[in-house]
């Protein structure tokens, strides 16, 4: 089997977009939406759809505003990526089966929940719907939206994202919260991570990630709800070593009847990337599951 590397061109507030999607594997069709963050991109799936494409057909595909591509200068919001996903289901890949990591699982419940269906059975790997700063505070804050908005200035605003991904701040995060091997971000990795900041346009969307402006709830609440409504019987997994905060709002969808969890004894938010063969072996029997 060949892996196909391949784009698309999505318009977002009049504006052309050119998004990045990996296709592998021969079998019924599997979306893969990877986390948005500062340095995330389709290729964070990559070892899991290795294994997946054994018997799926696979598609791992980009966040608007993320991923290797420039980007254009565009006011990220949650409705973009709502939008964005639907379109996705509806004119990329109807799938039979969606696995999505942390903000993109947030997304894909919020999508999922408004068309039931739609995004077929859902596998949602550490599942997150609060952006880091909120998470930190525990609140939501005016200056959030204030920083947001500043990294859009020419100067002061490319400061600003420089500050927040730099080689320090991202091993720093890594070590923290990403990899429960502090070793794993060899050097090879951590220049293939920078290489993605450094893409034209990416402090618009990665900023606003990072102040809880691409939330795609305002609470846990509506994070609940949205899974409650889903019809589809729906697997959650977390690694063990998750931090608190973030595991606090994992482990609260165990308690929905359509919700499956299994928390893995290694792994922090990122641990599909680090132990595929573990997630692997985990996911694989719930995908092939009959109705």
């Amino acid at each position: 089997m060949d892996w196909i590397e391949d784009q698309i061109e999505w318009i977002a507030d009049g504006k052309k977009v050119a998004v990045g999607l990996t296709r592998f594997g021969m079998g019924k069709n599997l979306l893969l939406l990877p986390a948005l963050s500062s340095i995330s991109t389709r290729t964070e799936m990559r070892p899991l759809q290795e294994r997946l494409g054994a018997s799926f057909a696979t598609t791992a595909i980009d966040w608007p505003g993320f991923g290797a591509l420039p980007r254009p200068r565009i006011a990220w919001r949650p409705e973009l990526y709502r939008t964005f996903l639907r379109f996705v289901t509806q004119s990329v890949v109807q799938p039979a089966a969606t696995i999505a990591a942390g903000h993109g699982a947030g997304y894909a419940l919020a999508v999922a929940a408004e068309n039931p269906g739609g995004l077929g059975r859902l596998c949602l790997l550490s599942p997150t719907w609060r952006g880091p700063l909120p998470t930190m505070t525990g609140r939501r804050m005016a200056l959030f939206r204030g920083l947001a908005k500043a990294v859009d200035l020419p100067l002061a605003g490319s400061f600003l994202y420089r500050l927040n991904v730099n080689s320090l701040v991202i091993g720093m995060m890594a070590r923290g919260h990403v990899y429960a091997d502090p070793a794993w971000l060899t050097p090879e990795r951590m220049a293939e991570k920078r290489t993605v900041t450094d893409a034209p346009g990416a402090r618009y969307a990665s900023f606003r990630f990072v102040a809880g402006e691409l939330d795609p709830f305002t609470d846990r609440d509506a994070f609940l709800e949205s899974a409650r409504r889903i019809l589809t019987k729906i697997l959650v997994v977390y690694g063990g070593g998750t931090p608190r905060k973030s595991k606090a709002e994992m482990t609260g969808l165990a308690s929905l009847t359509n919700v499956r969890t299994v928390e893995l004894p290694r792994g922090k938010l990122s641990f599909y990337e680090e132990f595929p063969n573990q997630t692997w072996e985990t996911i694989n029997p719930f995908l092939s599951e009959s109705d």
